[in-house]
């Protein structure tokens, strides 16, 4: 059974940055949702014991068409709010540090210029999905952008999303309105790097 992340902060505790409601809407609602639906699909589908990466990474093989696309928009949307709230942090590393600063240099130049690449992406989704900064098994990094619930599993490539934006309207509608690119800016504020080289480090061991 696919369960969702416990979240190690409390709804409010990324105020100012995040707000309280929109963090327990955004989990208690909407991820749950997606948890939910995502199970009951998988069972159907007799794949509720595969890990959600490599049911992602299979999809094709999921032969009743249905089940196949609940999943991976259910099975995008668990997994994607698994990663967004594990790496935000009421108290965040605010730079990357060693290897990940590293291959940051080696792919961005540095990490200002990154972070303008993930704004970009962020804010050119045209409607609802995600920006993602990627590795490869290489340690290579990548940023790309996915629509609705899905991820560059799901869509085929081999690198792994180790940092999501959410740009659907349900995580940052309630406090800043249309204003996607000051929520974006305020994600950064709540980042935790650490989180991301955690991440970083199992993909590219």
């Amino acid at each position: 059974m696919y369960k969702q992340i416990e979240l190690p902060y409390s709804f409010d505790a990324l105020e100012p940055h995040i707000d309280a409601l929109t963090m327990e809407t955004h989990y208690s609602k909407h991820h749950a949702a997606y948890t939910k639906v995502l199970n009951e699909a998988a069972e159907k589908a007799g794949v509720l014991d595969t890990p959600i990466e490599a049911l992602l990474a299979s999809l094709g093989t999921i032969q009743d068409e249905a089940l196949r696309q609940v999943i991976r928009n259910n099975g995008g949307g668990f997994y994607n709010h698994n990663l967004y709230f594990s790496i935000m942090s009421p108290n965040p590393a605010p730079a990357p540090e060693g290897v990940l600063k590293a291959a940051i240099e080696r792919g961005f130049g540095d990490v200002d210029s990154l972070k303008d690449q993930l704004k970009k992406a962020a804010l050119g989704r045209f409607g609802s999905g995600w920006a993602w900064l990627n590795s490869g098994k290489d340690g290579s990094l990548s940023v790309s952008s996915s629509p609705n619930q899905d991820n560059p599993l799901s869509e085929g490539s081999e690198s792994v999303p180790i940092l999501g934006i959410d740009v659907w309207e349900h995580a940052y509608y309630l406090k800043y309105k249309n204003l996607r690119a000051d929520y974006v800016d305020a994600f950064f504020e709540v980042l935790d790097w650490n989180a991301v080289a955690e991440r970083y480090a199992k993909v590219a061991g």
